[in-house]
């Protein structure tokens, strides 16, 4: 819950007169971490877990069998977990082996990873996956579904006759602490753009044909999105609470996706240094602000939410998002 932690320093340091200049100075420390530091996972003993089910790339037809085979490993690997004396990592794992979960992917090793499905994906026209930011693990992945749950019980109440969605939870790559050298440097992100890019084209062998994809990407996970954009066959690419994603300008994303930009008034990354620079053979910082002019985004409102809310239940930005995703592009309202 490092995330949680930070916003709640940064909200209390940011209402004093030296708010920015510590929030610098942890910038300098960070940065000179990852300079001098080699960039490793945070230590923490080692959860047993079983290797992943062995699958074939899914299809509409053997969706099912997925889900369950993905449960059944999550509840092999809670046991081990309970064996092994972590009562928190064998919660959530047994949380994810429940009968209504659809898991269309699960890694209990390490930190974990985990794929969750919203709806019925073999017959959705609209698809959302949403990419998670920092400090999102198997440990944390309650409060990373729960935005996804939100989202498809908004898409749901507006399509009773319009198109068929599905929402995806896509935890598949190790993201990096909140509070850490590697959440200013591009590494985990550059690991992660092929296995999403990999992802996506196997959801087109599951969706009906012609299934339009939007791309909702959160935090760090917007980096993870810019790494991976000129290869996405997605219609829109959402930014929600950015730090920037590496690129100069949308068109520098060289995707045709039409590219949005959100962030919450009270989200402290608006006050994240939006720079850039190689330091001695590390990138440090993601560049341009993805809500400045220059970048050349559709800026929509997101309300007066923190770096977690965009997925709240009744926000503007939750709303904004469900007509992205439905393809009502002119209802959606400016920032």
């Amino acid at each position: 819950m490092a995330e949680l932690r930070f916003r709640g320093w940064w909200r209390r340091a940011r209402g004093t007169r030296g708010g920015r200049h510590w929030f610098r100075a942890l910038l300098v420390v960070l940065i000179t971490a990852a300079v001098v530091v080699p960039l490793t996972a945070a230590a923490r003993p080692r959860i047993p877990a079983p290797d992943p089910a062995v699958l074939a790339p899914p299809t509409a037809a053997t969706l099912e069998r997925a889900y369950a085979a993905n449960r059944a490993n999550a509840t092999l690997a809670s046991g081990m977990a309970a064996d092994h004396g972590d009562r928190h990592r064998a919660a959530a794992e047994r949380e994810l082996a429940a009968p209504s979960r659809n898991l269309l992917s699960f890694d209990g090793r390490g930190s974990g990873r985990a794929v969750e499905v919203f709806g019925n994906l073999a017959h959705a026209d609209r698809v959302a996956v949403l990419v998670p930011g920092s400090d999102t693990s198997l440990d944390t992945f309650g409060r990373f579904r729960a935005g996804a749950a939100a989202l498809h019980h908004r898409l749901t109440g507006q399509t009773d006759a319009g198109p068929r969605t599905a929402v995806v939870a896509w935890l598949g790559y190790t993201t990096p602490g909140t509070v850490s050298a590697t959440v200013i440097t591009p590494d985990r992100a550059e690991e992660a753009a092929p296995d999403l890019r990999e992802f996506l084209d196997e959801l087109r062998s599951v969706t009906a044909p012609g299934a339009r994809f939007t791309l909702l990407c959160h935090s760090y996970g917007t980096v993870v999105c810019g790494r991976a954009a000129p290869h996405l066959d997605v219609t829109d690419l959402v930014l929600l609470g950015s730090p920037g994603t590496g690129a100069a300008s949308a068109a520098d994303l060289r995707t045709r996706a039409r590219i949005w930009a959100a962030r919450g008034a009270d989200d402290w990354v608006a006050d994240v240094p939006h720079v850039s620079a190689d330091l001695f053979g590390t990138t440090v910082g993601f560049g341009t602000d993805p809500l400045s002019p220059s970048f050349g985004a559709r800026v929509f409102a997101a309300g007066s939410g923190g770096h977690s809310d965009y997925f709240r239940p009744g926000s503007p930005s939750l709303a904004n998002i469900a007509r992205i995703v439905l393809g009502e592009t002119s209802e959606v309202t400016g920032a």
